[in-house]
């Protein structure tokens, strides 16, 4: 089994929001062969605290524009890991010390790694709104 179609555009389109706001390491795997609950992990991080909120009200924003809503949202209030439900697609965005810390990737380095639009393997070529600019 493979992530469905909605799960990848989800995912990618949550990925270019994270980089939009100059999310680290953003890394989406297709867990559908491993997991029943959901097709798709994104992981994403950033330095402080206040950037990992910057980045999830940015995905919540883009998503919400393409009719997704979370059905559950965790870790909100303290802002070093920030779990985004939408079913077909978990997304976590992590402060860089958990994300070293609890290894995401290495838990699931089983599974094959999506495809995510060019701008989010390298931030320096997102659009000036990425940049401040």
């Amino acid at each position: 089994m493979t992530a469905s179609d909605r799960a990848i555009q989800l995912a990618r389109d949550a990925a270019a929001a994270a980089a939009d706001k100059l999310a680290l390491d953003v890394v989406a795997l297709d867990v559908s062969d491993h997991l029943v609950i959901t097709d798709v992990f994104l992981v994403a991080s950033a330095p402080n605290d206040r950037q990992v909120r910057a980045i999830v009200d940015a995905v919540e924003e883009r998503l919400h524009r393409v009719g997704a809503k979370p059905i559950r949202r965790e870790g909100e209030r303290e802002g070093r890991w920030v779990l985004l439900d939408y079913g077909e697609v978990v997304i976590h965005v992590q402060h860089s010390d958990e994300r070293t810390y609890y290894g995401l990737e290495r838990l699931w380095r089983d599974c094959p790694p999506l495809d995510l639009p060019e701008e989010v393997g390298n931030p320096s070529q997102a659009g000036p709104e990425a940049l401040g600019e």
